[in-house]
């Protein structure tokens, strides 16, 4: 049998997103909406689907999942509207960042 598992992401009703892995998308969407589980989305409710994919193993689920969460708010934006060019923008500006070289020898 084939599992088809999926990460998705809310928009909250105070403008927060939530991410996060299901293998049965309706009933985590369901559960959310009703306050089943008592975590974030709780006190955040009512919630709306703005993106999801499907993926064929679990662990590539919870991948998708931890990457994207890792992510600031344009970058989660860009990818509710599909917007690759923007996505692949934001990366190159953080990655440049984070390897800019110092600006002093650390000599005296």
């Amino acid at each position: 049998m084939d599992w088809m598992f999926h990460c998705y992401m809310l928009r909250c009703a105070d403008g927060s997103y939530y991410v996060g892995h299901t293998d049965d998308l309706s009933r985590r969407i369901a559960e959310h909406q009703t306050g089943f589980f008592t975590g974030y989305t709780y006190t955040r409710r009512p919630v709306e689907l703005v993106w999801s994919d499907a993926f064929q193993t679990r662990d590539d689920a919870k991948m998708a999942e931890r990457q994207i969460k890792g992510w600031g708010r344009p970058k989660k934006e860009a990818l509710i509207v599909g917007d690759w060019d923007r996505i692949s923008e934001l990366a190159r500006g953080r990655s440049m960042t984070e390897k800019r070289p110092s600006t002093s020898s650390g000599l005296r």
